[in-house]
């Protein structure tokens, strides 16, 4: 049924007005529209990629209008695991957002406008049509940081449309560069017509500058991450676990697309300055983002610049322009939406128990909060690279493919960025397990914060037990730490899917090879 990868897009688009038509008349209409959608969206996914993998790629003319004319949406082994990613990652956010929220059903309308964007990037054969898709994404993104309902939200949420739309226009300046050039803006009508007008036309190269610029604008590579920091730190917990997932990932294969679909790897036996270019960027955007985070107290904000190296690790990957490198740019960034995902609702989590979010204020509390602090223990180091999680899978072949392509920069710049996560992973975890929680005073117990009874709470009980007093719904929900079973859930299967990614790798990588095999026979 290939009508499936149509309605990846369709179906959360339709459903997101059902909030915006029943909100005021049910206040549950957004959760259960969301959880409908998610739900449809895990089904169309996994039809498409069952396809995929009994039949092998391939494509779909929207409208019936044949392609290069047409809009053509396009399924291979990569693309149909990414799209299976989103409806993983969509259904773990609807999940947890249903206690903490937000609880508005605009929140739930723009999450669901946000995976039809990140869907259309993944599944789209056109250029133009990746721009439309972009630009819908980020529209909702912009929304959903705003969420935060704070002047700081406000702010990130204002800073992240202004920087967004630079890159966005960039990268629509490209497009038309390549169009004037081609007369064409189908993926693999490009790929043939950029041969013949010459890899080394001003217009092709001037295209490919503003393309790559643009969507490492949208990736938050180093120095263009600008917008990133404070959109993590000041969005809503849901928001920043789906955003940090999702989003920058959608960029990021974005670039690895245009790079290997249209450029192809003959670009770049012609032009080897302009990968050398994108290589450079994606190794300052390692270190310095890998120094940022370790400077950082606040987690959030840790995290935000954790991501910042990953992407550019991702990008160092696909730029070393071998299928060894290649390869280990895609399963990391598979492996890092996960891993983000769990860090960022363990996160908000642990904070609701600490009483803070920065590292201090984690001080013990593994104590009150064993379960989650476990499963974030384990996220931290799969996203270091300890086997046999599935962030050793990714760096190995980065930093292989770097050394079989003679690109050692890249693979010491990959190694430092490894001891670098672990020093600033390591502060968290030492805090969590090695250092007592600060006492609780009088001032703490009775200040008019309504953080200070949950934490007086949170104390007695580890998370996940059950408190003989509580007797309200919201007590049969979370453990008297406060965290909500969903939180628990979400975080827990974020640990237990990097490390069963990084043991079934090979068959991860087995998913990718046909795709590969393509683009460097």
């Amino acid at each position: 049924m290939t009508d499936a990868i149509a309605l990846l897009v369709v179906v959360p688009i339709v459903l997101a007005l059902v909030p915006i038509a029943l909100g005021r008349l049910w206040d549950g209409a957004g959760w259960v529209a969301a959880a409908l959608a998610a739900l449809a969206h895990l089904g169309l996914s996994v039809t498409v990629a069952a396809k995929v993998f009994s039949t092998g790629r391939f494509t779909y003319a929207v409208g019936g209008y044949t392609p290069p004319f047409g809009i053509e949406l396009v399924a291979d082994g990569i693309s149909a695991t990414l799209v299976v990613l989103v409806s993983v990652v969509t259904v773990a956010v609807v999940l947890y957002a249903r206690r903490t929220g937000p609880d508005s059903n605009s929140f739930y309308s723009e999450l669901l406008l946000l995976t039809a964007g990140i869907s259309g990037v993944f599944v789209t054969g056109d250029v133009f049509n990746l721009y439309v898709f972009i630009e819908i994404t980020g529209l909702a993104t912009y929304a959903l940081v705003a969420t935060g309902r704070s002047p700081a939200a406000a702010l990130a949420s204002l800073k992240y449309l202004l920087v967004g739309t630079i890159g966005a226009s960039l990268y629509l300046l490209g497009v038309g560069y390549l169009y004037i050039a081609t007369g064409t803006l189908n993926m693999a009508d490009l790929s043939t017509q950029l041969q013949a007008v010459g890899y080394d036309s001003p217009l092709v190269l001037t295209g490919f500058a503003l393309l790559v610029v643009g969507l490492a604008v949208k990736s938050a590579l180093y120095p263009l991450h600008t917008w990133q920091p404070g959109a993590y730190a000041e969005s809503p917990d849901s928001v920043t676990a789906y955003i940090s997932a999702l989003v920058s990932t959608a960029a990021a294969y974005a670039l690895f697309r245009l790079v290997y679909a249209v450029f192809t790897p003959a670009f770049d036996a012609a032009v080897p300055f302009a990968l050398d270019a994108l290589v450079l960027l994606a190794s300052v955007s390692v270190v310095v983002g890998s120094v940022l985070a370790v400077l950082q107290s606040d987690l959030k904000r840790m995290l935000a610049y954790s991501s910042v190296a990953q992407f550019g690790l991702v990008v160092a990957g696909f730029a070393v322009a071998n299928a060894t490198a290649v390869t280990g740019g895609l399963v990391h960034l598979v492996g890092h939406a996960i891993m983000k995902a769990g860090l960022f609702v363990g996160v908000g989590a642990l904070a609701g128990v600490a009483g803070g979010r920065t590292v201090d204020d984690l001080a013990g509390v593994a104590d009150r909060a064993p379960v989650v602090s476990a499963a974030f223990a384990i996220l931290a180091f799969a996203l270091v690279g300890v086997p046999p999680a599935v962030g050793f899978a990714g760096k190995w072949h980065i930093v292989l493919g770097a050394v079989e392509g003679g690109r050692w920069g890249v693979a010491a710049v990959a190694v430092v960025s490894t001891l670098l996560t672990l020093a600033y992973f390591a502060r968290v975890v030492e805090q969590m397990y090695f250092q007592d929680a600060p006492a609780a005073t009088a001032d703490t117990v009775s200040g008019p914060d309504a953080t200070a009874t949950a934490d007086t709470d949170a104390a007695l009980t580890p998370d996940g037990g059950e408190s003989g007093s509580e007797s309200t719904d919201d007590a049969k929900t979370t453990g008297a730490s406060g965290i909500t079973i969903e939180a628990r859930i979400v975080v827990v299967a974020a640990a237990v899917g990097a490390v069963v990614l990084g043991l079934f790798a090979s068959d991860l990588i087995a998913v990718f090879e046909p795709v590969l095999e393509v683009y460097f026979q």
